[in-house]
Protein backbone atom coordinates (compact mmCIF):
# COMPACT_ATOMS: atom_id res chain seq x y z
CA UNK A 1 0.00 0.00 0.00
CA UNK A 2 1.33 3.22 -0.79
CA UNK A 3 2.48 5.57 2.17
CA UNK A 4 0.57 7.97 1.60
CA UNK A 5 -3.19 5.56 1.19
CA UNK A 6 -1.72 4.25 4.24
CA UNK A 7 -1.55 7.17 6.46
CA UNK A 8 -4.84 7.66 5.01
CA UNK A 9 -5.82 4.81 6.34
CA UNK A 10 -4.34 5.16 9.78
CA UNK A 11 -5.93 8.60 10.34
CA UNK A 12 -9.78 7.02 9.43
CA UNK A 13 -9.31 3.87 11.63
CA UNK A 14 -8.54 6.78 14.49
CA UNK A 15 -12.23 8.32 14.05
CA UNK A 16 -13.16 5.16 13.70
CA UNK A 17 -12.24 4.14 17.00
CA UNK A 18 -13.02 7.67 18.73
CA UNK A 19 -16.46 7.19 17.07
CA UNK A 20 -16.74 3.78 18.48
CA UNK A 21 -15.54 4.12 21.99
CA UNK A 22 -17.82 7.84 22.16
CA UNK A 23 -20.98 4.99 21.50
CA UNK A 24 -19.37 2.58 23.89
CA UNK A 25 -19.03 5.50 27.02
CA UNK A 26 -22.56 6.89 26.06
CA UNK A 27 -23.88 3.58 26.69
CA UNK A 28 -21.83 3.40 30.07
CA UNK A 29 -23.34 6.24 31.21
CA UNK A 30 -26.97 5.64 30.16
CA UNK A 31 -26.73 2.61 32.19
CA UNK A 32 -29.41 2.83 35.05
CA UNK A 33 -29.15 -0.31 37.48
CA UNK A 34 -31.54 -1.00 39.90
CA UNK A 35 -32.18 -3.58 42.20
CA UNK A 36 -34.69 -5.34 41.59
CA UNK A 37 -35.46 -8.80 43.30
CA UNK A 38 -33.75 -11.55 44.94
CA UNK A 39 -34.33 -15.16 43.50
CA UNK A 40 -32.35 -18.38 43.08
CA UNK A 41 -29.28 -18.89 41.04
CA UNK A 42 -30.88 -21.78 39.29
CA UNK A 43 -33.46 -19.81 38.54
CA UNK A 44 -32.79 -16.82 37.23
CA UNK A 45 -28.59 -16.97 35.75
CA UNK A 46 -28.47 -17.74 32.12
CA UNK A 47 -26.88 -21.46 31.58
CA UNK A 48 -27.25 -21.97 35.17
CA UNK A 49 -27.92 -26.08 35.77
CA UNK A 50 -27.68 -28.65 38.74
CA UNK A 51 -24.35 -29.40 38.52
CA UNK A 52 -23.21 -25.87 37.29
CA UNK A 53 -20.49 -23.80 39.59
CA UNK A 54 -19.69 -20.63 38.51
CA UNK A 55 -16.45 -19.30 39.65
CA UNK A 56 -14.52 -15.94 39.18
CA UNK A 57 -11.72 -14.58 36.20
CA UNK A 58 -11.47 -16.52 33.26
CA UNK A 59 -12.02 -19.67 32.14
CA UNK A 60 -9.86 -22.18 33.72
CA UNK A 61 -9.89 -26.14 34.88
CA UNK A 62 -10.34 -27.62 37.69
CA UNK A 63 -6.61 -28.96 37.60
CA UNK A 64 -5.64 -24.67 37.49
CA UNK A 65 -7.78 -23.50 40.15
CA UNK A 66 -5.50 -21.97 43.29
CA UNK A 67 -6.32 -23.79 46.49
CA UNK A 68 -8.90 -21.09 47.69
CA UNK A 69 -11.36 -21.05 45.25
CA UNK A 70 -10.56 -25.43 45.17
CA UNK A 71 -12.03 -25.08 48.48
CA UNK A 72 -15.04 -23.08 47.85
CA UNK A 73 -15.71 -25.11 45.16
CA UNK A 74 -15.50 -28.62 46.79
CA UNK A 75 -17.74 -26.44 49.59
CA UNK A 76 -20.71 -25.30 47.35
CA UNK A 77 -20.67 -29.53 46.37
CA UNK A 78 -21.42 -29.99 50.06
CA UNK A 79 -24.11 -27.18 50.49
CA UNK A 80 -26.23 -28.46 47.53
CA UNK A 81 -26.13 -31.78 49.01
CA UNK A 82 -24.12 -33.35 45.48
CA UNK A 83 -21.28 -34.35 48.14
CA UNK A 84 -21.42 -35.08 51.48
CA UNK A 85 -17.53 -33.54 52.51
CA UNK A 86 -14.79 -31.89 50.74
CA UNK A 87 -13.35 -35.58 49.95
CA UNK A 88 -15.96 -36.71 47.99
CA UNK A 89 -16.72 -33.43 46.58
CA UNK A 90 -13.12 -33.71 44.66
CA UNK A 91 -14.03 -37.22 43.53
CA UNK A 92 -17.22 -35.49 41.86
CA UNK A 93 -15.24 -32.86 40.65
CA UNK A 94 -12.65 -35.37 38.92
CA UNK A 95 -15.25 -37.45 37.64
CA UNK A 96 -16.15 -34.58 35.53
CA UNK A 97 -19.61 -34.66 36.31
CA UNK A 98 -20.15 -30.96 37.72
CA UNK A 99 -19.14 -27.80 35.14
CA UNK A 100 -17.11 -25.32 35.71
CA UNK A 101 -17.99 -21.93 34.44
CA UNK A 102 -16.44 -18.20 34.74
CA UNK A 103 -19.59 -16.04 35.89
CA UNK A 104 -19.23 -13.13 33.39
CA UNK A 105 -20.26 -15.77 30.80
CA UNK A 106 -23.60 -15.76 32.76
CA UNK A 107 -24.01 -12.31 33.74
CA UNK A 108 -23.10 -12.76 36.93
CA UNK A 109 -20.27 -11.51 39.30
CA UNK A 110 -18.74 -13.14 42.44
CA UNK A 111 -16.40 -11.02 44.68
CA UNK A 112 -12.80 -13.21 45.45
CA UNK A 113 -13.55 -16.70 44.35
CA UNK A 114 -16.89 -15.76 43.56
CA UNK A 115 -18.55 -19.32 43.50
CA UNK A 116 -22.14 -19.22 42.57
CA UNK A 117 -23.95 -22.66 42.77
CA UNK A 118 -27.53 -23.65 41.66
CA UNK A 119 -29.99 -23.29 45.05
CA UNK A 120 -28.15 -19.86 46.24
CA UNK A 121 -29.39 -16.97 46.42
CA UNK A 122 -28.79 -14.41 44.12
CA UNK A 123 -29.31 -10.46 44.08
CA UNK A 124 -31.10 -9.32 40.74
CA UNK A 125 -29.71 -6.05 39.35
CA UNK A 126 -31.80 -4.66 36.19
CA UNK A 127 -30.76 -1.81 33.78
CA UNK A 128 -34.01 -0.10 33.21
CA UNK A 129 -32.42 1.51 29.82
CA UNK A 130 -31.50 -1.71 28.01
CA UNK A 131 -33.82 -4.52 30.27
CA UNK A 132 -30.75 -6.01 31.21
CA UNK A 133 -30.06 -8.09 34.52
CA UNK A 134 -26.93 -9.06 36.13
CA UNK A 135 -26.78 -11.58 39.20
CA UNK A 136 -23.87 -12.08 42.03
CA UNK A 137 -24.94 -13.80 46.04
CA UNK A 138 -25.43 -12.11 49.10
CA UNK A 139 -21.84 -10.70 50.42
CA UNK A 140 -21.40 -13.47 53.45
CA UNK A 141 -19.46 -11.05 55.38
CA UNK A 142 -16.21 -11.89 57.92
CA UNK A 143 -14.84 -15.04 59.21
CA UNK A 144 -15.07 -18.72 57.28
CA UNK A 145 -16.77 -17.50 54.13
CA UNK A 146 -16.92 -19.55 50.71
CA UNK A 147 -15.97 -16.09 49.22
CA UNK A 148 -12.53 -16.09 50.75
CA UNK A 149 -12.25 -19.66 50.44
CA UNK A 150 -12.11 -20.40 54.05
CA UNK A 151 -14.80 -23.72 54.41
CA UNK A 152 -15.99 -25.27 57.91
CA UNK A 153 -19.66 -26.52 59.43
CA UNK A 154 -20.50 -22.61 59.88
CA UNK A 155 -19.96 -21.82 56.82
CA UNK A 156 -22.21 -24.29 55.28
CA UNK A 157 -24.63 -23.44 58.10
CA UNK A 158 -24.47 -19.63 57.41
CA UNK A 159 -25.28 -20.32 53.80
CA UNK A 160 -28.33 -22.18 54.92
CA UNK A 161 -29.45 -19.41 57.21
CA UNK A 162 -29.13 -17.16 53.87
CA UNK A 163 -30.90 -19.79 51.46
CA UNK A 164 -33.57 -20.18 53.85
CA UNK A 165 -34.03 -17.32 56.09
CA UNK A 166 -32.48 -14.28 54.71
CA UNK A 167 -33.28 -14.62 51.02
CA UNK A 168 -36.73 -14.79 51.91
CA UNK A 169 -36.66 -12.09 54.14
CA UNK A 170 -34.86 -9.59 51.72
CA UNK A 171 -37.25 -10.49 48.76
CA UNK A 172 -40.32 -9.07 50.33
CA UNK A 173 -38.70 -5.82 51.42
CA UNK A 174 -36.92 -5.23 48.67
CA UNK A 175 -40.38 -5.71 47.02
CA UNK A 176 -41.97 -3.02 49.66
CA UNK A 177 -39.12 -0.52 47.90
CA UNK A 178 -40.07 -0.94 44.40
CA UNK A 179 -36.30 -1.34 43.46
CA UNK A 180 -33.08 0.30 44.64
CA UNK A 181 -31.39 2.35 42.28
CA UNK A 182 -27.77 1.54 42.71
CA UNK A 183 -26.08 4.79 41.53
CA UNK A 184 -27.87 7.07 43.94
CA UNK A 185 -26.19 5.14 46.45
CA UNK A 186 -22.86 5.24 45.26
CA UNK A 187 -22.81 8.72 44.61
CA UNK A 188 -23.43 9.13 48.12
CA UNK A 189 -21.16 7.09 49.58
CA UNK A 190 -18.66 8.71 47.60
CA UNK A 191 -19.37 11.98 49.20
CA UNK A 192 -19.11 9.93 52.44
CA UNK A 193 -15.87 8.18 51.85
CA UNK A 194 -16.50 5.03 50.23
CA UNK A 195 -14.12 4.28 46.88
CA UNK A 196 -16.63 1.74 46.34
CA UNK A 197 -14.73 -1.60 46.27
CA UNK A 198 -12.99 -2.00 49.37
CA UNK A 199 -14.86 0.33 51.38
CA UNK A 200 -18.42 0.17 51.47
CA UNK A 201 -18.86 1.42 54.99
CA UNK A 202 -21.41 4.43 53.75
CA UNK A 203 -23.04 2.52 51.01
CA UNK A 204 -24.08 -0.33 53.17
CA UNK A 205 -25.56 2.06 56.05
CA UNK A 206 -27.28 4.02 53.66
CA UNK A 207 -28.72 0.41 52.35
CA UNK A 208 -29.70 -0.28 55.79
CA UNK A 209 -31.72 2.76 56.30
CA UNK A 210 -33.51 2.12 53.29
CA UNK A 211 -34.47 -1.46 53.81
CA UNK A 212 -34.48 -1.47 57.71
CA UNK A 213 -38.12 0.06 57.95
CA UNK A 214 -39.80 -2.50 55.41
CA UNK A 215 -37.67 -4.85 57.61
CA UNK A 216 -40.24 -3.67 60.67
CA UNK A 217 -43.54 -3.82 58.62
CA UNK A 218 -42.88 -7.90 57.50
CA UNK A 219 -44.76 -8.68 60.77
CA UNK A 220 -41.64 -11.29 61.36
CA UNK A 221 -40.41 -11.96 64.99
CA UNK A 222 -38.79 -10.04 66.46
CA UNK A 223 -35.56 -11.57 66.71
CA UNK A 224 -35.84 -13.05 62.74
CA UNK A 225 -36.20 -9.35 61.68
CA UNK A 226 -33.30 -8.14 63.89
CA UNK A 227 -30.78 -10.89 62.86
CA UNK A 228 -31.67 -9.70 59.25
CA UNK A 229 -30.62 -6.28 60.22
CA UNK A 230 -27.61 -7.68 62.67
CA UNK A 231 -26.29 -9.46 59.42
CA UNK A 232 -26.30 -6.51 57.08
CA UNK A 233 -25.17 -3.99 59.95
CA UNK A 234 -22.68 -6.10 60.92
CA UNK A 235 -20.95 -6.16 57.44
CA UNK A 236 -19.43 -3.70 56.20
CA UNK A 237 -18.97 -4.55 52.72
CA UNK A 238 -22.77 -6.01 52.16
CA UNK A 239 -23.11 -3.27 49.55
CA UNK A 240 -20.02 -4.40 47.66
CA UNK A 241 -21.77 -7.10 45.65
CA UNK A 242 -24.09 -5.24 44.49
CA UNK A 243 -21.72 -2.34 43.17
CA UNK A 244 -20.64 -4.98 41.23
CA UNK A 245 -23.83 -5.82 39.28
CA UNK A 246 -24.01 -2.51 38.62
CA UNK A 247 -20.75 -1.95 37.37
CA UNK A 248 -21.11 -5.23 35.19
CA UNK A 249 -24.50 -3.94 33.26
CA UNK A 250 -22.65 -0.73 33.10
CA UNK A 251 -19.52 -2.10 31.41
CA UNK A 252 -22.23 -5.08 29.23
CA UNK A 253 -23.30 -2.13 27.36
CA UNK A 254 -20.20 -1.22 26.48
CA UNK A 255 -19.36 -4.10 24.86
CA UNK A 256 -19.20 -5.58 21.72
CA UNK A 257 -18.49 -1.91 19.93
CA UNK A 258 -16.80 -2.20 16.94
CA UNK A 259 -13.64 -0.30 16.09
CA UNK A 260 -13.78 0.39 20.19
CA UNK A 261 -10.71 -0.01 22.01
CA UNK A 262 -12.64 0.39 25.76
CA UNK A 263 -11.58 -2.28 28.22
CA UNK A 264 -15.06 -3.40 29.29
CA UNK A 265 -13.89 -6.43 32.04
CA UNK A 266 -10.94 -7.04 34.48
CA UNK A 267 -11.24 -10.39 36.43
CA UNK A 268 -8.56 -13.21 37.97
CA UNK A 269 -9.71 -15.98 38.98
CA UNK A 270 -6.20 -16.84 41.40
CA UNK A 271 -4.24 -18.01 38.70
CA UNK A 272 -4.87 -15.81 35.52
CA UNK A 273 -5.73 -12.20 35.35
CA UNK A 274 -7.89 -11.15 32.17
CA UNK A 275 -9.14 -8.31 30.10
CA UNK A 276 -11.71 -7.95 28.25
CA UNK A 277 -12.07 -4.79 25.30
CA UNK A 278 -15.50 -4.38 23.60
CA UNK A 279 -14.26 -4.33 20.00
CA UNK A 280 -12.45 -7.95 20.60
CA UNK A 281 -15.74 -9.99 21.30
CA UNK A 282 -15.85 -12.42 23.86
CA UNK A 283 -11.95 -12.88 24.12
CA UNK A 284 -9.97 -12.96 27.29
CA UNK A 285 -6.62 -11.44 27.25
CA UNK A 286 -4.65 -13.19 30.11
CA UNK A 287 -1.37 -12.95 32.22
CA UNK A 288 -0.35 -14.60 35.59
CA UNK A 289 -2.18 -12.91 38.05
CA UNK A 290 -0.06 -10.80 40.40
CA UNK A 291 0.72 -11.29 43.84
CA UNK A 292 -0.40 -8.05 46.33
CA UNK A 293 3.32 -7.37 47.48
CA UNK A 294 2.36 -4.30 49.30
CA UNK A 295 -0.58 -5.48 51.04
CA UNK A 296 -1.15 -5.24 54.68
CA UNK A 297 -1.57 -7.81 56.18
CA UNK A 298 -3.30 -9.62 59.57
CA UNK A 299 -0.56 -10.17 62.09
CA UNK A 300 1.22 -13.46 61.98
CA UNK A 301 1.22 -12.96 57.77
CA UNK A 302 2.88 -11.58 54.96
CA UNK A 303 3.67 -11.36 51.30
CA UNK A 304 4.89 -15.13 51.05
CA UNK A 305 0.83 -16.78 52.78
CA UNK A 306 -0.70 -14.87 50.13
CA UNK A 307 -2.28 -16.46 47.18
CA UNK A 308 -2.13 -14.12 43.30
CA UNK A 309 -4.92 -11.99 43.26
CA UNK A 310 -8.66 -13.37 42.41
CA UNK A 311 -11.97 -12.15 42.20
CA UNK A 312 -14.39 -10.49 39.48
CA UNK A 313 -14.38 -7.33 41.74
CA UNK A 314 -12.38 -5.77 39.66
CA UNK A 315 -15.49 -5.10 37.63
CA UNK A 316 -15.42 -1.49 39.57
CA UNK A 317 -12.64 -0.23 38.71
CA UNK A 318 -13.47 -1.17 35.13
CA UNK A 319 -15.82 1.33 36.03
CA UNK A 320 -13.92 3.92 37.17
CA UNK A 321 -14.46 3.22 40.93
CA UNK A 322 -12.54 1.90 43.49
CA UNK A 323 -8.98 2.01 42.99
CA UNK A 324 -9.51 4.59 40.38
CA UNK A 325 -12.03 6.28 42.84
CA UNK A 326 -9.70 6.31 46.01
CA UNK A 327 -8.93 9.74 46.44
CA UNK A 328 -12.45 9.88 47.85
CA UNK A 329 -11.87 7.65 50.53
CA UNK A 330 -9.32 8.94 53.07
CA UNK A 331 -9.63 5.96 55.10
CA UNK A 332 -8.35 4.25 51.99
CA UNK A 333 -4.91 6.33 51.95
CA UNK A 334 -2.61 3.67 53.97
CA UNK A 335 -3.54 0.87 50.93
CA UNK A 336 -1.64 4.24 48.96
CA UNK A 337 1.48 4.63 51.32
CA UNK A 338 -0.17 6.32 54.31
CA UNK A 339 -0.98 10.23 52.85
CA UNK A 340 -4.14 11.69 51.17
CA UNK A 341 -1.85 12.63 48.71
CA UNK A 342 -0.98 9.68 47.36
CA UNK A 343 -4.25 8.43 47.06
CA UNK A 344 -5.28 11.73 45.23
CA UNK A 345 -1.85 10.95 42.59
CA UNK A 346 -3.60 7.23 41.93
CA UNK A 347 -6.46 9.07 40.79
CA UNK A 348 -5.09 11.10 38.43
CA UNK A 349 -2.75 8.57 37.08
CA UNK A 350 -6.14 6.59 36.33
CA UNK A 351 -7.12 9.66 34.68
CA UNK A 352 -4.31 9.83 31.72
CA UNK A 353 -5.77 6.06 30.97
CA UNK A 354 -9.26 6.97 30.61
CA UNK A 355 -11.29 9.22 28.32
CA UNK A 356 -13.72 10.75 30.51
CA UNK A 357 -14.81 12.09 33.89
CA UNK A 358 -17.87 10.29 34.80
CA UNK A 359 -20.73 13.20 36.23
CA UNK A 360 -22.24 10.80 38.19
CA UNK A 361 -19.42 10.70 40.39
CA UNK A 362 -17.92 14.07 42.26
CA UNK A 363 -15.08 13.16 44.30
CA UNK A 364 -15.07 16.22 47.20
CA UNK A 365 -11.07 16.12 47.61
CA UNK A 366 -11.04 16.76 43.67
CA UNK A 367 -13.26 19.92 43.60
CA UNK A 368 -15.96 17.06 42.55
CA UNK A 369 -14.26 15.82 39.69
CA UNK A 370 -15.96 12.81 38.35
CA UNK A 371 -14.20 9.40 38.44
CA UNK A 372 -11.91 8.50 35.62
CA UNK A 373 -14.01 5.92 33.55
CA UNK A 374 -13.49 3.83 30.20
CA UNK A 375 -9.91 2.40 30.05
CA UNK A 376 -8.76 2.86 26.73
CA UNK A 377 -6.20 0.14 25.76
CA UNK A 378 -4.24 1.93 23.21
CA UNK A 379 -3.57 4.55 26.80
CA UNK A 380 -2.55 1.52 28.80
CA UNK A 381 -0.06 0.69 26.47
CA UNK A 382 1.23 3.98 25.35
CA UNK A 383 1.72 5.57 29.30
CA UNK A 384 2.52 2.26 30.37
CA UNK A 385 0.51 3.51 33.18
CA UNK A 386 -1.32 0.12 34.82
CA UNK A 387 -4.99 -0.15 36.41
CA UNK A 388 -4.67 0.40 40.11
CA UNK A 389 -7.16 -2.05 41.62
CA UNK A 390 -7.88 -2.15 45.18
CA UNK A 391 -8.01 -5.90 46.36
CA UNK A 392 -8.27 -8.64 49.41
CA UNK A 393 -5.43 -11.48 50.32
CA UNK A 394 -6.53 -14.64 50.83
CA UNK A 395 -4.36 -17.58 52.15
CA UNK A 396 -2.44 -19.24 49.15
CA UNK A 397 -2.84 -22.99 51.39
CA UNK A 398 -3.63 -22.77 54.86
CA UNK A 399 -7.77 -21.88 53.90
CA UNK A 400 -7.20 -19.41 56.68
CA UNK A 401 -9.27 -17.09 54.64
CA UNK A 402 -8.88 -13.36 53.93
CA UNK A 403 -5.36 -12.64 55.52
CA UNK A 404 -5.03 -8.64 54.21
CA UNK A 405 -5.86 -6.20 51.18
CA UNK A 406 -3.85 -3.33 49.47
CA UNK A 407 -3.35 -2.19 46.10
CA UNK A 408 -2.50 -4.49 42.98
CA UNK A 409 -1.78 -3.55 38.90
CA UNK A 410 -3.07 -4.91 36.12
CA UNK A 411 -0.49 -7.14 34.40
CA UNK A 412 0.83 -4.99 31.20
CA UNK A 413 1.48 -8.28 29.54
CA UNK A 414 -2.76 -8.47 28.98
CA UNK A 415 -2.94 -4.90 27.37
CA UNK A 416 -0.32 -6.10 25.23
CA UNK A 417 -1.78 -8.95 23.73
CA UNK A 418 -5.14 -7.43 23.20
CA UNK A 419 -3.42 -4.56 21.66
CA UNK A 420 -1.78 -7.30 19.47
CA UNK A 421 -4.78 -9.07 18.95
CA UNK A 422 -6.70 -5.32 17.83
CA UNK A 423 -3.89 -4.68 15.12
CA UNK A 424 -4.72 -7.93 13.38
CA UNK A 425 -8.46 -7.80 13.60
CA UNK A 426 -8.32 -4.35 12.55
CA UNK A 427 -5.42 -4.98 9.98
CA UNK A 428 -3.71 -2.02 11.20
CA UNK A 429 0.00 -3.43 10.08
CA UNK A 430 -0.87 -3.63 6.49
Amino acid sequence: MPEKNLQKGRAYMGDRIREANSRALEKLLATEPVLTDIDTALSVIPGMTPDTILHAGPPITWQRMCDPMKRAVRGALVFEGLAADGESAEALIKSKKIKLSPNHRHDSVGPMTGIISASMPVIVTKDLTRGRAAYSTFNEGGGKVLWFGSVGGETIKRLRWMKEVFAPIMKRALAMTGGIPVWSILAQGIQMGDECHNRHAASTNIFLKIIAENLLKLDLPSETALDAYRFIAGNSHFFLNITMTACKLAMDAADGMEDSTIVTAMSRNGTDFGIRVSGLGDSWFTAPAPYLLDALYNPGYGPQDGAPDIGDSSIIETMGLGGFAIAASPSMASFAGGGVAESIGITRKMQLITSLKNPKFGIPSLDFEGTPTGIDLRKVVETGILPSINSAVVHKSSGAGQIGAGIVRAPYECFVKAIQEFGERYDLAA
